[in-house]
């Protein structure tokens, strides 16, 4: 396996990162550690594309394609409760969707990968993405605005996200839609305030409000195809200011997860029509603002079967699973996969004989992916760039 000898150097690059997390947009010192890695290897290093992303650009021997292998680098504003002695050591903030695990393979691939160079048949560039947790905007807009997909053009990316529904030496990769659009939406519903015992004397935004968080709910049962996916999520209600007022206004904030582009370009209208017809109802209103946000992930057929390919002939066949259904998380690496053919695989990182229920998931304040999945994960990304460049 071409990681085994760059394993404990990952080890040691990721539990620094996970020690020092940075929130969206302000991922300097990884950054900073990022390049400094990559300058070392020899790469041609651009810092400072979409903010703090980083790009390292490997030239192989001989003419060919570019390849682009994208991690992300932010962390998440939570309080760690791991117990780990290389836990954050910034309070508020934690390494809670693994970003950390995908910065530090993705620098095991490219040790790998330059040592490689004279083998090389085109370019190899690695992504080192910020703010991917910063919905509805994502950090991918912004690198591509700054041309990370061109000099030299792309032709092809592939990524992975560590994912604890699957034992470590498990590798997911899904042709087609494999994740969800994820919209946001915020709901103001106002009505007239009054003193609580006098009901009749106001318009009670709270009841209304209770309503709209119901009858919004029928819109996925009853507007969107039961072949069709979709999830409708109020996250926030913010309303009242005493026990005994009926308050003038409340406001909801939630999620809209599709997967296919036609029902989420149906939903703005289905929501606005639905809320502020039982707003009204009660004598109320309700403002819709509807922003949206990452679009559906799209697995690129034929870069997915260069994928599976990889993995079987590098960890064999039983390394490689192919879900049968996508997931409604979301990714802004969808981004990426709508400007060219990409693949993001699932990298199984749940030690073997624990159960998936004894395991704390993603954004979770206890996640602790198993380290032993670094070496399938590296193998995966570079494996993946030596095959779309033969």
């Amino acid at each position: 396996m071409y990681a085994e000898k760059f394993m404990e150097q990952v080890i040691s690059w990721r539990r620094d990162i996970h020690s020092h997390p940075e929130l969206s947009q302000h991922e300097e010192r990884t950054a900073g550690l990022v390049a400094s890695v990559l300058e070392s290897l020899g790469l041609e290093v651009t810092r400072n594309v979409g903010g703090y992303g980083v790009v390292g650009l490997l030239r192989g021997k001989c003419e060919g394609r570019t390849v682009g292998l994208r991690a992300d680098m932010d962390a998440l504003p939570l309080d760690e409760a791991t117990g780990l002695p290389y836990a954050s050591q910034t309070p508020g903030v934690m390494h809670a969707c693994g970003h950390d695990t995908h910065t530090a393979m993705l620098l095991g691939a490219a040790c790998v990968l330059a040592g490689m160079r004279e083998e090389l048949r085109g370019n190899v560039k690695f992504i080192f993405q910020p703010a991917e947790e910063l919905n509805p905007t994502g950090g991918a807009p912004g690198m591509i605005r700054d041309g990370v997909l061109e000099n030299p053009r792309v032709d092809g990316l592939f990524a992975l996200h560590v994912w604890p529904a699957y034992e470590t030496g498990k590798i997911a990769i899904r042709s087609g839609a494999t994740m969800a659009a994820s919209d946001r939406i915020f709901l103001t519903v106002r009505g007239k305030t009054a003193h609580g015992s006098r009901p009749d004397q106001g318009l009670d935004a709270i009841v209304a409000a209770s309503h709209v968080i119901t009858g919004l709910q029928g819109i996925i049962s009853r507007s969107v195809s039961p072949l069709d996916s979709a999830v409708l999520t109020i996250g926030t209600i913010h309303g009242g200011y005493r026990y005994n007022v009926i308050p003038d206004c409340v406001e909801l904030e939630g999620t809209v997860r599709t997967l296919s582009p036609d029902v989420q370009e149906r939903m703005p209208a289905l929501i606005s029509r639905t809320a502020q017809g039982i707003a009204e109802g009660f004598g109320a209103t309700c403002e819709v603002k509807y922003v949206k946000g990452y679009p559906p992930l799209v697995n690129d057929a034929g870069l997915a079967g260069v994928a599976c390919e990889a993995v079987r002939r590098r960890l064999g066949d039983e390394a490689v699973v192919l879900p049968g259904q996508p997931d409604l998380t979301a990714e802004d690496f969808a981004f990426f996969a709508r400007e060219r053919p990409a693949v993001m695989a699932w990298l199984g990182c749940r030690p073997e004989g624990v159960r998936v229920e004894d395991t704390a998931m993603l954004h979770n304040t206890k996640f602790c992916p198993d380290e032993g999945c670094f070496n399938f994960g590296i193998e995966y990304l570079a494996g993946c760039a030596l095959d779309f460049l033969k």
